[in-house]
């Protein structure tokens, strides 16, 4: 294949563009609109089965409709996944599992952006609950149908939130400090991506590599809860340091490119943004880059043992 160069404005069909992902399959989580519909549709172009796990299946099945008609690809299936719910979580990894005999892609895409305090069943703080949580039991059940399809990719949405706050260990939930939603949503976007880490260093050598994404800033329905302050802040933020806001085609494209690009081959534990490999924050040429504490493998450790106590399982 010829160099492939892709960056800030690229959409997900360019980066499918020549790519046959026939017998490939595939689980987008959150893909009942934004960011996850367009990356399942751009991998169904392409020829994968997908699956679109998701709270609200009405809506996924208009948006697997959609996806089967523009794209002549009829294997796209529809999964009920509420992140926050661990009996859902456990059901849906059921779910596709009776769908599929081998994983090749796994998105994890569904998130909440800065809600008011709210908790889990288990009393968690809901941003960390969702985001993180839910998606690191739902892939760690996911495991053996990705070692079936090894080589596999697991692409964890994370965000350049992450340098609104690293782990705080001592009170993941906001049990004894003031509840701040941007700190909150920072806390999961940071357990995004080391969860990235901690899953490479462990998978790599069984053929499942993972990547964290920065997919860009894009205005979708995650943003549901932002209010005018929130959004002036945002806007002043990406247009003076992230290049501006992108469309949902470009916003898809680095998701896209971590499942699927042959440049990634062999390679994983990685946090990508604008369809590359990312770096430090402030490096030349980079566009947000990330924080040391976002990649230490340490903290990955570290979060990934706290959070199979939470969940009381161990992997």
């Amino acid at each position: 294949m010829a160099a492939r160069n892709f960056g800030f404005s690229s959409t997900a069909d360019e980066v499918v563009s020549g790519l046959d992902l026939s017998g490939k399959t595939a689980v987008v989580t959150g893909a009942s609109g934004g960011l996850g519909a367009e990356t399942a549709r751009a991998l169904a172009s392409a020829g994968a089965s997908v699956t679109i796990a998701c709270r609200d299946t009405a809506a996924g099945k208009k948006i697997a409709d959609a996806i089967k008609k523009s794209t002549d690809n009829d294997a796209v299936h529809v999964s009920a996944l509420e992140l926050a719910d661990l009996s859902s979580v456990r059901a849906c990894a059921d779910d596709i599992g009776e769908t599929y005999d081998r994983l090749n892609i796994l998105i994890n895409n569904a998130g909440l952006m800065a809600c008011p305090l709210t908790r889990s069943p288990q009393g968690w703080e809901m941003q960390f609950a969702t985001n993180h949580v839910g998606h690191f039991l739902f892939t760690n059940l996911l495991v053996p149908l990705l070692e079936a399809g090894a080589p596999a990719r697991v692409v964890c949405l994370s965000s350049a939130g992450h340098k609104r706050s690293p782990i705080d260990f001592d009170d993941l939930h906001f049990d004894h400090k003031e509840y701040d939603k941007w700190e909150a949503y920072g806390q999961s976007k940071t357990a995004n991506a080391l969860f990235a880490v901690g899953l490479d260093n462990r998978l790599a050598a069984r053929g499942i590599r993972a990547f964290a994404v920065h997919p860009g800033a894009i205005m979708t329905g995650l943003g549901r809860h932002m209010d005018e302050e929130d959004i002036a802040m945002i806007g002043d933020t990406i247009n003076t340091s992230a290049g501006g806001f992108k469309e949902v085609a470009c916003g898809a494209a680095t998701s896209v490119w971590a499942a699927t690009a042959p440049e990634l081959d062999g390679r994983g534990g990685l946090y990508l943004e604008d369809c590359s490999v990312s770096a430090p924050a402030g490096s030349e040429g980079v566009t947000t880059g990330y924080l040391d504490y976002a990649v230490d493998p340490k903290l990955a450790e570290r979060l990934w043992k706290v959070t199979e106590q939470l969940i009381d399982q161990t992997f």
